[in-house]
């Protein structure tokens, strides 16, 4: 069952209309590195995780993916300001000026229509979190080009709080890969048992810059703290 709460994760504001910018947001509401396909991945996933711990996880995070989802889209409202009219913007999806009228559409910036093709689901608990990490991780990668691009402080203020909330979920799937990675159940168990995973073939000239790979299951604890953890307690 969810829940809706009718306050904003995070406040959502902007300087002024701007069409070109709602445009751009449209990115992360329905393109392949999104916040809808987020949720909709993740919620995907959770059915078949026996661990009740990461099936929470999983739940816990998608639900708030689609809480980011209102936030863009409330963010795009805002920058696409006015009324269907005819205006001096030059500017802007034309798709959400004549089939939306102005409603953040379930589409990217280019107005292509979001597709489940976007949804990764294996069903092996080790990939889909390898697959997690690897989607929080280009989320970020789009608001730090939003980010740049974008001269609205407000819109900027909004995009700065759900890059940090995606560094916290990539955070998190780090640590669920490490609780399986020696689950039996998962495709981590028989990682790098043959020598032919050991093998690296050099066919780069002049040489060699890289060792013989030994795979090991992936471990993601911070060093200065396992450092911090190995030193002596002096009295």
């Amino acid at each position: 069952m969810f829940r809706h709460d009718k306050k904003l994760l995070h406040e959502v504001k902007v300087d002024q209309p701007n069409p070109a910018y709602a445009t751009m947001m449209q990115e992360q509401l329905g393109g392949a590195n999104g916040e809808l396909k987020a949720g909709l991945q993740y919620f995907a996933q959770s059915f078949r995780i026996q661990d009740k711990e990461i099936k929470d996880l999983f739940l816990d995070i998608a639900a708030e993916e689609f809480s980011h989802a209102e936030m863009v889209a409330t963010a795009i409202n805002q920058l696409n300001g006015h009324n269907v009219a005819n205006t001096n913007d030059t500017v802007g999806q034309i798709e959400a000026q004549v089939l939306g009228g102005l409603s953040p559409m379930m589409a990217n910036a280019s107005g292509s229509p979001f597709t489940g093709n976007f949804i990764n689901v294996t069903g092996d608990i080790a990939a889909d979190l390898l697959s997690n990490i690897a989607a929080e991780q280009r989320a970020k990668v789009v608001y730090e080009y939003l980010h740049r691009q974008i001269d609205d402080n407000g819109v900027r203020e909004t995009i700065d709080f759900l890059l940090n909330r995606e560094e916290a979920h990539n955070a998190l799937f780090r640590e669920a890969l490490n609780k399986v990675q020696n689950d039996q159940r998962s495709s981590n168990d028989d990682f790098g048992v043959t020598e032919d995973s050991r093998l690296y073939f050099d066919l780069s000239t002049p040489g060699r810059y890289f060792e013989n790979p030994f795979p090991t299951p992936p471990s993601f604890d911070n060093p200065r703290q396992k450092q911090e953890q190995e030193q002596p307690v002096h009295s």
